[in-house]
């Protein structure tokens, strides 16, 4: 039985879990009761089934309603925000039983979608530890289900790793490695430690959830052995799996007789039409592992409770086995990282493509101009620390416009333009060199100017007649006239006291469009100005960028040129 004090602890963690997600779920709390009671490890069942009544009772109260359950605690979670940041900022490279020169990790890509920030995180970790204890870094393709993978996928992957600077010391896939699979299955099957079942996907559920075991699972030897080749040969026509021989009582519901193999008959982008009998995950990665020399595994603590299966499957195999290091999982609030939701909404036209800007997958964010070295940063942040992170994208921005900075030129962008016509301008004023920078060299950018300026219309609201202005980094001008339409003033020679406005010059600027990037979701709901579009001048020096170039607006921001053309196209940053 739970006491009191474990109870509130768990509600707690439940709400906090609802209120930053939307549902509370009994994943994302699991690894944190065990680290603050460890001993419940012993009775994972009652524990299992209190967080299932918990979490059904707290989805079912409204966002209001939950927002007062939680105001207890709302300045608990405020303090412990406050301390995970300050822990996160700084970097733990020691891991546990690591040792120099004798360290192996792999990143485990399945090949069904693109990168995204999540996985950045685990890699340069990887890579972190790899070189830290002076050992290797694998490429491992889990690529076992030939009706969702891609070669698309794995070149994707690679030319995003390429891109991240990620170095990897090898490369291998795990359809590669089937044949060895199969002959540990058999192992498995002639031990009387895996059976052949024909349950359907429906029945085989409820016998795990009820703890009911099948009419399969006391089935001779030799009969699972006869229908496992029997699908090895692709005669028999039932559906048939091949299941761990476990309990069906286990308190990890994980250890539940899980499926092993299945039958799949589809193309690989691999293999073709070699196989029709695929592995899961549940026993490939860990006999893979085991036989490439993988030492140490970093994985997202929502495989935690695999863990037992992973080294029980060794076990049974009498199979050198890995350690295994949990790391939070990363997730950027008010996005998307999960393959089918971003599937959807590129299926159904809110999304450009997989590389827009609003998404956080790795092409996203090159798209947008995030630089590799800021990816690496902000991913090095977390360290291994296990707690769940869901963190703003400006963590990420941030950490770019540190290196954006002094090497991005400045211009001036002009959003509602308010037409200036100026009277009197020296010819010796007429042709003018501006800095693209105010204190790194970056170069200049010269102009030929005629007496008509555009400002923007927001920067006329304070300006009076016969007050002065000056135009940003050229000459001051006395107001004659104001309209809605057009602004009149006349060159002076005096020092202006009036504001410093930018601008842009007839003759001297090209129209454009700014994309904007916000929040790609509302809540749970696609956000339908999460991208907003703005027109406006800007200098004509932006026809010398190169697509890809990121620049500051000033007063406006950093954006990327996504695309140069008669009218070209910028990013927001």
């Amino acid at each position: 039985m739970l006491n009191e004090v474990q109870k509130k602890e768990i509600h707690k963690l439940l709400l906090k879990n609802a209120l930053d997600y939307g549902k509370a779920k009994k994943e994302n709390v699991i690894s944190k009761i065990f680290y603050k009671f460890p001993e419940l490890k012993l009775d994972i069942k009652t524990l299992s089934e209190y967080l299932d009544k918990q979490v059904l009772e707290i989805n079912m109260l409204s966002k209001k309603q939950l927002e007062h359950e939680a105001s207890e605690f709302l300045d608990l979670f405020k303090k412990e925000a406050q301390e995970k940041a300050e822990k996160s900022s700084k970097h733990n490279f020691t891991i546990e039983g690591a040792e120099v020169g004798k360290f192996m990790t792999r990143f485990p890509p399945e090949p069904n979608g693109y990168m995204q920030i999540g996985h950045a995180k685990v890699v340069f970790t990887e890579r972190e530890f790899a070189d830290v204890y002076n050992g290797k870094l694998a490429l491992y393709f889990d690529d076992t289900n030939p009706e969702k993978e891609k070669q698309e996928y794995v070149d994707a992957i690679k030319n995003d790793l390429h891109w991240l600077g990620i170095k990897y010391d090898l490369e291998y896939y795990a359809s590669d490695n089937i044949e060895l699979i199969y002959s540990n299955a058999e192992k498995l099957i002639s031990l009387g430690k895996a059976y052949a079942c024909t349950c359907s996907p429906d029945e085989v559920k409820k016998s795990r959830f009820d703890g009911v075991p099948c009419k399969h699972k006391k089935q001779a030897i030799h009969e699972n052995m006869d229908l496992w080749r029997d699908m090895l040969k692709g005669t028999n026509k039932n559906d048939i799996i091949i299941r761990l021989n476990y309990d069906l009582k286990a308190q990890n519901t994980v250890m539940r007789d899980p499926t092993l193999f299945r039958i799949k008959i589809a193309n690989h982008y691999r293999q073709g039409n070699k196989y029709t009998v695929w592995p899961t995950y549940a026993i490939n990665t860990p006999i893979i592992d085991s036989v490439k020399g993988i030492t140490d595994v970093i994985r997202s603590k929502e495989f935690e409770l695999m863990d037992e299966l992973y080294f029980y499957i060794l076990d049974l195999l009498n199979l050198r086995k890995p350690r295994i290091h949990t790391v939070g999982r990363l997730e950027i609030k008010d996005n998307l990282t999960s393959k089918r939701k971003i599937n959807e909404l590129v299926k159904q036209g809110y999304l450009w493509g997989y590389d827009d800007p609003r998404l956080v997958t790795i092409a996203g964010l090159r798209r947008r101009g995030i630089k590799p070295l800021a990816i690496k940063e902000f991913s090095l942040r977390f360290g291994m620390n296990k707690s769940e992170s869901k963190v703003d994208i400006s963590m990420l921005l941030n950490e770019n416009k540190k290196l954006l900075d002094s090497h991005s030129k400045r211009l001036f962008y002009i959003g509602s333009p308010l037409k200036v016509e100026v009277k009197g301008i020296p010819e010796n004023k007429k042709s003018v060199k501006l800095k693209l920078h105010p204190s790194t060299d970056l170069g200049y950018r010269n102009y030929t100017l005629s007496n008509i300026f555009f400002i923007n219309t927001y920067d006329a609201n304070n300006l009076i007649v016969n007050g002065d202005l000056r135009f940003k980094d050229l000459f001051d001008v006395t107001i004659e006239s104001i309209t809605k339409d057009i602004i009149t003033a006349k060159y002076t020679e005096k020092t202006s006291t009036g504001p410093k406005i930018q601008w842009v010059n007839y003759g001297n600027l090209l129209q454009c469009k700014l994309y904007e990037v916000r929040n790609l979701l509302n809540g749970d709901e696609f956000n339908n100005e999460s991208i907003l579009i703005k027109e406006g001048y800007v200098e004509s020096y932006a026809e010398l960028l190169s697509e890809g170039e990121v620049v500051q607006f000033e007063k406006t921001g950093f954006f990327k040129l996504d695309k140069k053309g008669e009218v070209p196209s910028f990013i927001s940053l």
